[in-house]
């Protein structure tokens, strides 16, 4: 793909999406194979401190709302997902306020600490012998991230604006700043099949086929609303660049 070719936002939304979940999940798989030897010191289980990483660009910076919450985990059992903020308030890494949002503790703010170092050595492992092109995409996916508060909901505003430390290396910001792009795209997807007059059930029910096809199409306008903000050409260095970075097959 070169810098001639004209991307529409819409066509650049779906186009970025495959590759932005997988160079987020390449950095976090490798993170999380960093950080698992210490995460057993908090005597929590795991599915229980995979909130906090999920959580964790919001977490580090600012309460996340009940409404964050219900959002980010719309497709996850609503009782789990109690329980499991049950353990992590116990466990002292979060307090829960009376209208249900969350925030980090000391110690929970010494967790996210932690994921954000492996974080950032994952990113850099990956990503450091591609200087050039992670400046660039580091800086395109900055202005997506705040053109996206535009029109994201509910779960994208748990997650972003992400918190980025003083001493953020390129790597680490890139990383969180794609990693927040994901429910942008997570809010829009719910709109679409939420205006088709689908539930959570049967969304997860629909077969392939023309409805699919619809409710896909009307993810891409509404995900592509935040590339509008970026030239044509720059819509393409963007999915070029996303392409050729290493990650996860």
């Amino acid at each position: 793909m070169d810098g001639q070719t004209a991307i529409t936002p819409d066509r650049c939304a779906a186009l970025g999406t495959p590759q932005i979940e997988r160079l987020t999940f390449a950095v976090i798989h490798a993170a999380i194979k960093r950080a698992a030897p210490r995460l057993v010191n908090y005597g929590v289980p795991l599915d229980a401190i995979d909130i906090v990483g999920q959580l964790r660009t919001g977490l580090a910076a600012r309460p996340v709302s009940a409404a964050g919450l219900a959002a980010f985990y719309r497709y996850r059992d609503a009782d789990q997902i109690r329980r499991n903020l049950d353990t992590l308030a116990s466990a002292g890494i979060i307090q829960q306020a009376d209208d249900g949002a969350i925030r980090a503790t000391d110690t929970g703010r010494a967790l996210l600490a932690m994921m954000y170092e492996s974080d950032a050595e994952a990113a850099a492992e990956l990503w450091s012998a591609h200087q050039e092109t992670v400046a660039e995409l580091t800086e395109l996916a900055g202005r997506l991230v705040v053109a996206a508060a535009a029109s994201g909901g509910d779960a994208y505003a748990a997650v972003a604006p992400p918190y980025e430390p003083p001493d953020a290396s390129p790597e680490l910001l890139l990383h969180h700043r794609l990693a927040v792009l994901r429910y942008h795209r997570a809010d829009a997807h719910a709109a679409a099949w939420q205006a088709a007059g689908h539930t959570v059930e049967t969304i997860r029910g629909l077969a392939d086929g023309p409805e699919r096809e619809r409710i896909e199409a009307e993810t891409n306008q509404r995900a592509g609303l935040p590339y509008a903000t970026l030239s044509a050409a720059e819509r393409s260095r963007l999915v070029s660049g996303l392409t050729g970075l290493p990650g996860e097959p």
